[in-house]
């Protein structure tokens, strides 16, 4: 079971994704706004268990995949896996410098890092444009990230919405 709890789903709906990206977006702008570290710490949290487990841990996840996929959006698009895990975990690095930078009495700076979160996570919620994933695909057509990771994911940089 553990081993099943601790997979990140391959492949992704590509609704989920955009519907946890929108709720991001929300927490996010309520982070910046409030500038508390608890904020930032619930944001990293949020990342970190999305890269363990996908939606399975959590609470953004689920509400996504269990309430506003199969009543709200009602579609289906499938997407590789891999970089949305790699967009998931640029998420949990930017949200995870916001939150030292916020205990280290840098709210600015924090704010401004979490800000980086809200463009991204924007672009995909309204747009359907992954920046991580493009940036996935770019490091997999240079070699930085082996063919073998994602095979699914030729050219995921050139693909539309």
């Amino acid at each position: 079971m553990a081993s099943s709890v601790f997979t990140f789903p391959n492949p992704v709906n590509d609704y989920a994704a955009r519907s946890t990206a929108g709720l991001v977006v929300v927490l996010a702008v309520v982070t910046i706004i409030v500038d508390h570290p608890v904020l930032y710490a619930v944001l990293a949290l949020g990342f970190a268990l999305r890269v363990m487990s996908g939606p399975t841990l959590s609470p953004f996840g689920q509400l996504s995949v269990r309430f506003i996929v199969p009543k709200i959006w009602r579609k289906t698009k499938l997407v590789p896996g891999p970089p949305k895990r790699f967009a998931q975990t640029i998420g949990l690095v930017l949200t995870t410098v916001a939150l030292i930078l916020s205990l280290a009495g840098a709210g600015v700076a924090a704010q401004i890092t979490v800000g980086l979160v809200v463009v991204a996570a924007t672009l995909e919620a309204v747009l359907g444009f992954c920046l991580g994933c493009t940036i996935f695909g770019f490091l997999q057509q240079r070699g930085v990230i082996p063919e073998s990771v994602c095979e699914a994911c030729n050219n995921i940089n050139l693909r539309t919405v």
